[in-house]
């Protein structure tokens, strides 16, 4: 189950899976860190590959796992749940056939998405910075974008996109819940490091 607190600072895995264990270690040194919750993103890996990965963190950590775009494959590795993209089953579909107390997070980009994301718990929106972690991510949208989209899904919001300990003050000013880290984190050299810098700035 969602504890707003768990969404303060999201580590995000990058792709591509090459190797588990460097894997399993970034995300125990970022939760070490203070990362409060672990989106596992395999993008391009087999089923096989993530629900391992996934078995082995949950057991490593003590936040919530959740794992990106397949909610049979966080099912099958026991996650505490899955983030839907746009393209994904809607929310509201995959609460049919879930858990209680499963987490079902949702990416906003456009007011279309926003609209879409009914049954979440969350939503991450974004990008609110320019961000190269992901091929697909679309233009920059900003703050203010972020906290309009924030208020019309009426969801706790996540930013992610970007995001880095020096602008994480300002939209977390803006109203998130949270921020959601790809490079700054888990592409950083010492990932325990960039948790607690985040994490800090989220308080900010």
């Amino acid at each position: 189950m969602l504890d707003p607190s768990h969404l303060r600072l999201v580590a995000i895995t990058r792709n591509p899976v090459d190797d588990r264990e460097r894997i399993i270690a970034d995300c125990v040194a970022a939760v070490r860190g203070g990362a409060t919750m672990v989106q596992l993103r395999f993008k391009n890996s087999d089923v096989a590959t993530q629900v391992a990965i996934a078995r082995v963190l949950i057991a490593a950590v003590s936040v919530p796992v959740i794992l990106n775009d397949r909610a049979d494959v966080a099912l099958a590795a026991r996650a505490a749940g899955v983030h839907l993209g746009a393209a994904d089953l809607p929310p509201a579909a995959v609460r049919r056939f879930s858990p209680p107390g499963f987490i079902i997070g949702a990416s906003v980009g456009c007011m279309v998405e926003a609209a879409n994301a009914a049954g979440a718990d969350y939503v991450g929106i974004g990008p609110v910075y320019a961000s190269t972690s992901k091929e697909d991510a679309g233009d920059a949208i900003g703050v203010e974008e972020f906290q309009r989209l924030s208020n019309l899904c009426g969801l706790p919001a996540v930013a992610i996109g970007g995001i880095t300990a020096e602008n994480a003050p300002a939209v977390m000013r803006s109203g998130a819940a949270g921020i959601a880290v790809i490079q700054a984190l888990l592409g950083a050299p010492d990932p325990e490091q960039a948790a607690r810098s985040l994490y800090y700035a989220t308080g900010m």
